[in-house]
């Protein structure tokens, strides 16, 4: 036997169920099967009526990583797989066929979902911002050097985390590049 990741396919909103559900049956005599599960999630900051808020956001709803050594036996796995696919909201395995035995995915493909899940040592984990603000609205600036200037969005960049506004400094429409927790809507 040897340790390799597979992915569980489940029901979309089942992931955290499901979890639960393996962590049962990996108590339940199966330790030296199911080694580690991972619901795989990452935080995104949101900005909402001019608060700051993180939440966790699925990135591969309706799979979750499952590390496990599974049996030589084919009885032996046949029985671990028969209460891995009886947990309620489990579809089955990916990468696995009737009557055979899962495809584990790669420990590059692994390691990139540790990654953005901050759970690899050394590889911090980018916090992503998700913005509801649209070109041509109006904005405040709640921070910086331009605060209690309001103007109007004339660009999103999305990568850099920063959006181009229109400010009015001493009678000038002026161009102004803020980060989108220096800004709120009107």
């Amino acid at each position: 036997m040897s340790r390799h990741w597979y992915i569980v396919h489940t029901y979309s909103g089942y992931e955290n169920k499901v979890n639960q559900g393996l962590d049962r049956i990996k108590r339940n005599g199966y330790e030296d099967v199911i080694h580690d599960v991972k619901v795989p999630v990452e935080r995104i900051m949101e900005l909402r009526s001019g608060k700051k808020r993180e939440v966790k956001k699925k990135f591969f709803p309706g799979y979750i990583m499952v590390e496990m050594d599974i049996p030589e036996d084919d009885q032996e796995w046949k029985a671990v797989a028969y209460k891995i696919r009886g947990i309620n909201g489990v579809t089955g395995f990916l990468g696995h066929g009737k009557n055979k035995r899962p495809t584990p995915i790669s420990d590059e493909d692994m390691r990139n979902v540790l990654a953005k899940m901050g759970e690899i040592k050394g590889n911090e984990q980018k916090v992503q911002i998700r913005i509801t603000f649209k070109v041509g609205e109006h904005v405040k600036v709640i921070d910086g050097p331009f605060k209690s200037f309001t103007g109007v969005i004339e660009d999103i960049n999305q990568e850099k985390g920063v959006i181009r506004v229109k400010v009015e400094i001493f009678g000038r429409s002026t161009p102004v590049e803020l980060n989108f927790m220096q800004v709120e809507k009107i």
